[in-house]
């Protein structure tokens, strides 16, 4: 059954492509120093649903796993970055620390694979989405705002994929 409350949002991918334009939406709420925390096993779509974000965000670069680069960064047309951290090769928090992620947060929004990872470091407040294997396929993706601002942004979200 679907989470319905003002913090949390749960919805059943059927294929990437779907998942790719559940992010596409979110994308497009995006600004500066927004936190998107993504959790999910290998396989589990974080990626592709970053393939997503980046593109409704309008991003001119193409986005890849960066899991041995730590960090990638996409330009948008008007100057402004959108960061891409993969935590699963950091070795823990403080490893994290040295990446400097306030700063990536004043210049624009951070998408962070395997978020649980670094979470000590991240802002208390953000957007979490736990991605969940069904089968080959379906991901059942659930999103938890952390902090009045999230659940603003959540609300707009819920707009955008619903409607009304």
């Amino acid at each position: 059954m679907p989470i319905l409350d003002s913090h949390s949002l749960e919805i059943i991918s059927r294929s990437a492509e779907q998942t790719r334009r559940v992010g596409m939406r979110l994308g497009a709420l995006l600004k500066p120093g927004d936190l998107v925390a993504l959790v999910g096993d290998l396989g589990s779509g974080k990626t592709t649903l970053v393939q997503g974000i980046a593109a409704g965000w309008g991003s001119l670069d193409p986005v890849s796993s960066p899991t041995f680069v730590i960090v990638n960064v996409y330009r948008h047309s008007d100057g402004l970055r959108l960061f891409h951290l993969d935590a699963y090769r950091l070795d823990g928090p403080k490893e994290a620390l040295d990446l400097d992620l306030d700063i990536m947060l004043d210049q624009g929004p951070m998408v962070v694979e395997w978020a649980e990872r670094v979470q000590p470091v991240l802002p208390e407040e953000g957007l979490w989405v736990h991605l969940n294997y069904i089968d080959d396929v379906q991901r059942d993706l659930i999103f938890s705002a952390r902090g009045q601002n999230y659940e603003a942004l959540l609300a707009r979200f819920r707009k955008l994929i619903y409607g009304g």
